[in-house]
């Protein structure tokens, strides 16, 4: 069972998201959460580098749940891949996906995942952004359509899946914080709601 410090005993956790991913990300922590939809639009603007886009996102899904919680402590991430400079969101559909696979192999892909934390009521907020170099194998095009038929990770920023037969698709991947890959860097998570006040253990 948790233990929270007297501060923070009622302050309920919410977490701003649709991805199941982070859904899971999150409950390895064994924390009491409940998830809500933030309802953002997620259209890059003009000339954006991917890590402002992911960072802008997370922010924007973090306020728009803690406008609905104010006394809650919310957790808002994005995640952008970064394609020396250019922004790849989730493919969206198979097409797409082949297309965006094409595009990154052999190369390095920078899988920039923002995360923010808010309590509008204490007024806390803090703002991250865990990048995820990852390298790309030199991938034949019947590797990229096995994959897809077997995986279908049209809702994955950069279409690929590491936490499933995705990890197939890389040579290397370097980040200090290894969720982050996945969706939700737990790492620094643990470190942000510690200072808004809520322990893990």
């Amino acid at each position: 069972m948790p233990l929270f410090p007297p501060d923070s005993a009622a302050r309920r956790l919410v977490l701003g998201s649709t991805s199941v991913y982070r859904r899971e990300l999150l409950s390895r922590l064994r924390l009491p959460f409940s998830v809500e939809p933030p309802h953002v639009d997620e259209t890059p603007r003009p000339g954006e580098a991917p890590a402002a886009l992911a960072r802008r996102l997370a922010a924007a899904k973090a306020q728009a749940v803690a406008q609905q919680h104010p006394d809650a402590i919310v957790i808002g991430s994005d995640q952008v891949a970064d394609l020396d400079g250019e922004p790849l969101g989730k493919p969206g559909n198979h097409d797409n996906a082949v297309a965006q696979l094409r595009r990154m192999r052999g190369r390095t892909v920078i899988f920039q995942t923002a995360l923010s934390v808010l309590c509008n009521e204490t007024g806390f907020a803090q703002h991250d952004v865990a990048p995820v170099r990852v390298r790309f194998r030199e991938l034949e095009d019947d590797e990229i359509e096995a994959y897809l038929r077997a995986e279908q990770p049209y809702d994955c920023a950069g279409s690929a899946r590491s936490e499933g037969a995705g990890i197939a698709l890389l040579e290397a991947i370097e980040s200090d914080d290894p969720t982050a890959l996945i969706g939700l860097p737990l790492i620094r998570t643990c470190r942000m709601l510690r200072a808004a006040g809520l322990r893990v253990f």
